[in-house]
């Protein structure tokens, strides 16, 4: 069976407009391969970010990262922390393994586990694409608990938004 396909549209085009700020990553450089620590078969290590510039009135994070290049109508998603505190700027790399700052909380990834999976894409697939995206929250609590899905997750996030900061990096076996 052939998985070959289109390559996917960036999603985020595709979302309401909202003004963005500024993503960086000692582990990730935008549009570059992933370093061995971000695939999941390596280092399964989720990356350090920093973030900078959010705009008045953020009350919270939410940090993803989707890739909408798996052979799947619905893309994969590798992580998903919610109400990260509005003081919080940054996590360590491997910082979805330790303690999660104030009362964030993981949802599932596609996975099935909470926390961080790192790139896996099929043997001889196209790159692959994980676009890694801090949402400023306008609300303290995004509104959802840890059994709810990427989908609710990202619903929520449509409508309580205030901006987005993306950068991503690329992987292909």
């Amino acid at each position: 069976m052939s998985i070959e396909r289109p390559v996917a549209p960036n999603p985020y085009d595709y979302l309401p407009p909202v003004p963005s700020f500024t993503l960086t990553s000692t582990d990730v450089t935008d549009g570059e391969p992933l370093d061995d620590a971000q695939v999941a078969d390596k280092g399964n290590t989720s990356p350090q970010l920093s973030w900078s510039g959010a705009p008045e009135g953020t009350r919270s994070y939410v940090v993803t990262c989707f890739d909408p290049d798996a052979p799947t109508p619905s893309g994969f998603w590798h992580w998903c922390l919610v109400d990260v505190p509005a003081d919080v700027t940054s996590l360590d790399a491997g910082a979805a393994s330790g303690t999660l700052p104030g009362s964030s909380f993981h949802v599932r990834n596609d996975g099935g586990e909470a926390g961080f999976m790192g790139a896996a894409p099929p043997q001889g697939d196209h790159p692959h694409r994980y676009f890694f995206v801090v949402h400023a929250v306008k609300d303290e609590t995004l509104g959802v608990g840890p059994d709810a899905s990427n989908a609710v997750v990202s619903f929520n996030l449509a409508f309580k938004t205030l901006g987005r900061a993306v950068i991503h990096g690329t992987y292909q076996h």
